[in-house]
């Protein structure tokens, strides 16, 4: 992200209601750039656009059961652009599962809920937050 530039985010969902209703939490509530992608092969084809951050599904095989699953898709992002955050998603509680994500480097893990776009949105802000003091760390420390 350029300075002044929007905040530009992937969102990666199969499941249609969730997805939409979560871009237009992000439309509404915040002066991001949002693209949606059903499967994880989709957003794929498209990081040449350079997200700045992506929201990913655990699953992402409704529409396909064919379909590459989150972890997989973190896993190619991961390979192609190894700086890139990416936030998983899923309707699964389950503290294996976060681990699981957090393992193949995910930058967090939110369950869908009520409250996944409040945590989202802190999540996105904690995460420039920070890239914004290791930056101007770098800064200093170059200069000494």
């Amino acid at each position: 992200m350029k300075n002044g530039d929007k905040i530009k985010i992937f969102l990666v969902d199969d499941d249609a209601m969730f997805l939409k209703s979560l871009e237009i939490e992000f439309i509404h509530h915040t002066d991001f750039s949002v693209e949606t992608f059903a499967t994880g092969e989709l957003c794929l084809e498209h990081l040449s656009t350079s997200p700045d951050i992506i929201i990913l599904d655990y699953h992402l095989n409704g529409i396909d059961k064919n379909a590459m699953n989150g972890i997989e898709t973190l896993d190619k992002i991961k390979a192609s652009y190894p700086d890139m955050p990416v936030v998983m998603l899923s309707a699964q509680d389950k503290i294996d599962v976060a681990i699981s994500c957090m393992h193949h480097r995910a930058f967090d893990y939110v369950v869908k809920s009520e409250t996944a776009f409040m945590r989202l949105q802190k999540n996105i802000t904690a995460f420039f937050h920070y890239e914004k003091i290791e930056k101007e760390l770098n800064w200093y420390m170059a200069r000494m």
